[in-house]
């Protein structure tokens, strides 16, 4: 059996996959591989898997699967598998550090006091007492439930696909979770339901100018909707970890918008979780080898 690794994983993971069959990095290998191994730069698009005839299993280290055309592997009897407690963790806490870096007005702290400017004046809001609406309530977002239920948040969420939960009030529909939310934090796939989900009209009804923090996916965000409600006031302020493109485009409109923070796609990037993929991916073909299917 041969394993490409297309993509960046931690330096462990071919070692430990070795006892499988030989490993490589290769890219030109494509056409000869069993099992491919991507994270979010390898689109694995109809072309790319029309490309490699003895594939059977893909593996996206990582949540989602939005840059594999599943359906298409489905028809061609590959196995599509991700790894999606790993990464938890790591990007709840990424989401839970945005969250608090607003109030705290960390950004503005900091170049201040590079700027020689003493910015005392300039009051903190806390997160306790406030509302927090999750729009998903996966793994990832259920993490950020805890530490925000621990910071004394009362927490809603929606998600079409969860009824009810210990960790959040369930709303029926995004505008009732979103009315009174002084904090969004969202954890969506990207489906034709969920793009652009957070638009005009759905920030229309939040009763207060809440703080959004996104990382899920860049286009459930109209990114034009949110750049006219930041400078309208409606939103106060919008952190994101994900974009339409990595790097993004340079005409991106949230870029060059005020009242924004921004991170490089880093939710996942922590030491531990990158051996989390290592373990989950290397429990994924051991169960399928075990099983006859590899």
């Amino acid at each position: 059996m041969l394993i490409l690794i297309s993509d960046a994983f931690d330096a462990s993971l071919a070692p430990r996959l070795e006892v499988f069959g030989e490993v490589t990095t290769d890219k030109s290998r494509l056409g000869e591989a069993h099992v491919v191994l991507v994270r979010s730069k390898t689109k694995c698009t109809k072309e790319y898997i029309d490309q490699a005839p003895n594939l059977k299993l893909i593996i996206r280290g990582g949540v989602g699967i939005d840059n594999i055309d599943k359906a298409y592997a489905d028809s061609k009897g590959i196995m599509v598998r991700n790894t999606p407690k790993s990464s938890a963790i790591a990007v709840a806490e990424l989401a839970f550090a945005l969250m608090l870096s607003t109030p705290c007005h960390l950004l503005a702290y900091h170049n201040g006091m590079r700027e020689g400017k003493w910015l005392k004046n300039t009051t903190r809001t806390e997160l306790y007492g406030k509302t927090l609406c999750l729009l998903g309530i996966g793994n990832i977002a259920s993490r950020v439930a805890e530490r925000a239920l621990a910071f004394g948040m009362k927490v809603v969420a929606y998600d079409k696909y969860v009824s009810s939960s210990p960790l959040a009030q369930m709303k029926a529909t995004p505008e009732l979770a979103v009315a009174d939310a002084d904090y969004i934090s969202m954890h969506l796939p990207l489906t034709d339901e969920t793009r652009s989900m957070v638009n005009k009209s759905l920030i229309s009804h939040c009763k207060k100018a809440p703080v959004i923090i996104n990382t899920g996916r860049a286009l459930c965000v109209d990114a034009s909707d949110m750049v006219a409600a930041l400078e309208a006031g409606t939103v106060a302020w919008y952190a994101t970890d994900v974009y339409p493109t990595d790097p993004p485009a340079e005409d991106y409109p949230i870029l060059k918008a005020e009242h924004v923070t921004l991170t490089p796609h880093v939710g996942a990037n922590s030491d531990e979780n990158l051996g989390r993929i290592v373990d989950e991916t290397y429990d994924i073909i051991n169960e399928l080898v075990q099983g006859g299917k590899l």
